[in-house]
């Protein structure tokens, strides 16, 4: 992947398709009414954005179709890695929780790292969506969209599914775990 022009190589290109083709229909209780040609036109038309999937993809997030907004066309991938991506955990919530910190700073943020690679951290209701789509972070959490007045307190949430139920749960924005990471959503 080059990250300076972010674009992919005709052949990463090709074998992004592919696994992203073989994930879609290995998981089709995500997605039972779309079809792959359709989604793949629209990732073709948009090229620019495939270089976030192919983020998405490298950092282990595992990405698939989680839903289609009818009004705009827009198809809705989500990280549906079982859980939290490998690639992007032990970071803090944002950049200024970063900044905070002045011995053993994680080497990221969540919201800096999902800028980069041109993603949104899902929001507590996305995440909750894609809860009814399988049983994601049963070992692991990830952080998640907080509200304004929380971050100017200092604090970020984050969410997990324990005992079959999804859990809403607050920390520190600098803290940091070795099991905690987060999940995007890209629009295509």
């Amino acid at each position: 992947m080059n990250e300076n022009k972010k674009q992919l190589s005709p052949e990463q290109l090709k074998q992004l398709l592919n696994i992203l083709k073989a994930r879609f229909e290995k998981n089709m209780k995500r997605h039972e009414d779309l079809e792959w040609s359709a989604i793949q036109a629209r990732l073709e038309a948009n090229i620019e954005k495939v270089w976030s999937l192919q983020a998405m993809e490298e950092t282990g997030g595992e990405p698939d179709v989680a839903g289609h907004d009818i009004k705009t066309g827009e198809y809705v991938f989500y990280d549906c890695a079982a859980e939290s991506p490998k690639g992007r955990r032990s970071v803090c919530y944002d950049g200024e929780a970063l900044e905070s910190r002045k011995e053993f700073k994680p080497k990221n943020s969540a919201i800096d790292m999902a800028a980069s690679m041109g993603i949104e951290l899902l929001s507590e209701e996305q995440y909750r969506n894609l809860q009814q789509l399988g049983n994601f972070d049963t070992k692991t959490s990830s952080w998640v969209k907080t509200p304004t007045a929380i971050r100017e307190l200092g604090g970020a949430v984050f969410c997990d599914r324990r005992y079959n139920h999804v859990f809403l749960y607050h920390n520190g924005a600098e803290s940091y775990y070795a099991a905690r990471g987060f999940r995007g959503s890209l629009r295509v």
